[in-house]
Order: C-alpha cells, then sequence, then structure tokens
C-alpha cells in the first residue's frame, strides 16, 4: 500500500523526494503527490530514489483547460520520474455545496468534459494512465458511463472508496461499477452516524470503519491486477451530508427515494465503533501526531490483514 499526499493536512512535505523518503520510514509502497518540479534533472533523480527503495510513483495533476501545454508538460515529467500512473479529478469541491441549480451542474458537466477531451491525445501520445476520481462530484453510474464513452486504454478510474457515501451510492456497487477501469485508489474506511438533515461521514483508520475492506481489494485486483492500493486517510473533522435539506437534491434529478432509503439504512445499521473525533480542535502538535499515527495504523492493517505489502 502507498500513502497519497492528501493523508497529511499538517505534514505536508517540501518536495515529492522529501515525501518519498517520509513514506518510506512509514512503510509505505509507494506515493501519490504532486511534482514539485518539471525540470528533467530532477524527475530522473526522484526516478532513481524511488527505484532503490523499491516504490512506486503516482502523479497528481489537473485536467488541461484551454491551454494544454502545462498539462502535457507535467505528463513529460511524470514519465521521466517513471509514474506508474496520473491521478486526477474534475471537481475540487463537493457537488451537493458548489452547485445550486441542475444549470449550474451541467455547465460543470460539459467543461468537464471538454477538459478530459483535450487530455486524451496528449495522454496517449506519452502512453500515461490517468485515473480520474470519483471526488463527490460524479455518481458511480455516471462516471462509469462516462469513461465507456471514450474508452480509451489510458483514462480509467482512480476509486475512492468512501467518497460516494455523500452521494447516496453503495460502496460496494460503486467498486464493481468501476473496478473494470480501475488505474488506482483512494483507498479508506469510513465511519457515519445521523444527524438531522442526513448524515455525518468521517474517514477513520483502516478496520475499524464500515466497509468490507477484503471484498473491495478483492474486487480491484481481480479486474485490474497491476491497480495500485494508495491510502488516503484524511484527519479532519466530520463532513455533514444534508441529504434530508432540499438543496442537497437540486442536481440529481434521476437519483431515487431508493437510494436515499438505501444509504440511510446503511447509516442505521454501522454505529460508529467510538465517537466521531474532532481534530481540528487539537492544538498543533497533538494534531500532527494523530495523522501519523493514523497513517501508520492504516498502514499496518494493510500488511497484516489486507495482504498489501510494500
Amino acid at each position: 500500500m502507498g500513502v497519497c499526499v492528501y493523508s497529511f493536512g499538517r505534514r505536508r512535505p517540501k518536495s515529492a523526494y522529501e515525501f518519498l523518503e517520509y513514506c518510506h520510514g512509514l512503510g509505505a509502497g509507494g506515493v501519490q503527490t504532486e511534482l514539485d518540479s518539471l525540470e528533467t534533472e530532477y524527475a530522473q533523480r526522484l526516478r532513481r530514489r524511488a527505484e532503490e527503495l523499491g516504490m512506486y510513483l503516482e502523479v497528481i495533476t489537473g485536467l488541461p483547460r484551454e491551454d494544454s501545454d502545462a498539462f502535457e508538460r507535467t505528463v513529460r515529467a511524470a514519465k521521466e520520474a517513471g509514474a506508474v500512473c496520473l491521478r486526477s479529478a474534475c471537481l475540487d469541491g463537493r457537488r451537493y455545496e458548489r452547485f445550486s441549480t441542475l444549470d449550474d451542474w451541467k455547465r460543470f458537466v460539459a467543461e468537464s468534459k471538454g477538459r478530459i477531451v483535450r487530455s486524451l491525445p496528449i495522454l496517449e501520445k506519452h502512453r500515461m494512465l490517468l485515473g480520474l476520481e470519483n471526488h463527490k462530484d460524479w455518481t458511480a453510474e455516471e462516471l462509469a458511463a462516462l469513461l465507456k464513452g471514450y474508452s480509451s486504454e489510458y483514462l480509467g478510474a482512480c476509486i475512492d472508496t468512501g467518497n460516494n457515501l455523500a452521494l447516496l451510492d453503495e460502496p460496494m456497487d460503486l467498486v464493481e461499477r468501476l473496478a473494470p477501469y480501475a488505474v488506482t485508489t483512494h483507498f479508506k474506511d469510513m465511519a457515519v452516524e445521523e444527524y438531522s438533515e442526513g448524515f455525518l461521514l468521517a474517514e477513520v483508520p483502516l478496520g475499524q470503519g464500515m466497509l468490507d475492506l477484503k471484498r473491495l481489494v478483492g474486487t480491484i485486483a481481480r479486474a485490474r491486477p497491476r491497480a495500485k492500493f494508495t491510502l488516503e486517510m484524511i484527519t479532519r473533522n466530520h463532513l455533514q451530508i444534508p441529504c434530508l435539506s432540499e438543496r442537497y437534491w437540486a442536481t440529481f434529478p434521476e437519483r431515487s427515494g431508493r437510494c436515499l432509503a438505501r444509504t440511510l439504512t446503511l447509516v442505521r445499521t454501522h454505529k460508529p465503533r467510538d465517537p466521531l473525533s474532532r481534530p481540528d480542535s487539537l492544538d498543533p502538535t497533538a494534531r500532527l501526531r494523530l495523522e501519523e499515527d493514523n497513517v501508520r495504523q492504516c498502514l499496518a492493517y494493510a500488511r497484516e490483514d489486507l495482504g498489501l505489502r510494500a
């Protein structure tokens, strides 16, 4: 199991090289991070060190907008650094918070498709895989249809195993739909709890939440044996998923009450093992320590219970 840089809010590394070294010390098998330099010499140095440590590298990047040159420079540098894939996302927020009307959502969909179209010739030219994350934007059905529509061997999914609970997708159904397209993952466990407008959602160390992690691993590994399992353990306060509010439903005209009923049943039958924590209330030193402890716990669980070794 590797580690995504988003697992650290307080301990953000100064460079990809530093993050690689740090995660090796934690016992990780790889990293997913941004490149802080696109220079060939730096990329080659990063590649040599990753190979010496026996670790894989995945590179985080945005999709191209009007000008694709910056995207191509990143793809080229990632290739020189020996990256096994890129990870990207169309939305940097949450669908039910960002868009208040269906028209707003439709404009986002059109813009996202344009950015994907601009990326494909570059990915194909450099023979570089890109995993598009389900980032609380696309439902499982929408993202699977999107990837099937482009039918490119270089465009697939970065499967986040927890995000789509916020969109009322059942986690196992999500993974089964997206596993054939898996390039990489944001692997995590989740805890849930009811509140007045819906439910609370929080990342928790692997094995302490509601997800059937062994089944998730098996499903992805069978469908795409070369896909990496990259941990995203975000230590933060829980999120509020206001699925009982009117605004939440503005961009989901095709979601049925069945999805809501199924999700609330999951919430009610999977009480959190411990009260959901509020790490934002900790002092900086304590939060820093908790972030690292959570990642260490996850890596140990991955090795000992899931058979994911460095």
